[in-house]
């Protein structure tokens, strides 16, 4: 009777031990799976984020040789459409990458970004001459930047207030503008 009782309680602290080991394991894997999501997550809207940046740059430098104010170094519109065709086709790779990784919240605000870019973009493809509509689109592409960094920055975990907005024009250059 002593040995089953002392087999009983090997049995029980054999079966504790493995329970315990399985449940930190477990918990080990999942820390880890999620942390290679979060890096995943993190490079994905980083390529993203560039591959915008990318358009938006070439955009505005075909606006500046189209006249635009507030823009430098001016890119002919012929060499610009080519650009733009090439840099639309890296931020469509990678999109699909964003739609895999993405909440709801941050590809919605990635979508309404690359939108606000296509919107300004039809200022240099149909070469129009219209610097209040280039104005309000560029600021638009701005928000729409904010809001999908402070979606990922949200999804991330990154502590704090978004920094400052990157409004553009800025605003000393409007005033630069207003006076010159």
């Amino acid at each position: 009777m002593d040995q089953l009782g002392t087999l009983l309680a090997v049995a029980v602290g054999a079966a504790g031990s493995y329970a315990t080991t399985t449940l930190t394991e477990r918990a080990r894997w999942r820390r880890a799976q999620s942390e290679r999501w979060h890096e995943k997550k993190f490079d994905v809207y980083a390529r993203y984020g560039n591959a915008l940046k990318e358009q938006i740059w070439v955009t505005q430098r075909v606006g500046a040789a189209l006249g635009y104010p507030n823009v430098v170094d001016p890119l002919e519109p012929a060499e610009g459409l080519r650009l733009l065709a090439e840099a639309e086709t890296r931020r469509a790779t990678i999109w699909e990458s964003v739609l895999l990784v993405g909440d709801a919240a941050t590809v919605t605000a990635a979508r309404s970004w690359h939108e606000a870019i296509w919107t300004l973009e039809l200022h240099v493809r149909e070469e129009r001459h219209d610097p209040a509509g280039w104005a309000r689109d560029s600021r638009r592409v701005s928000e729409r930047r904010d809001a999908f960094y402070a979606c990922a920055r949200r999804e991330l975990g990154v502590a704090g207030p978004p920094p400052p907005s990157g409004n553009w024009p800025r605003a000393w250059q409007e005033d630069h503008d207003a006076a010159g």
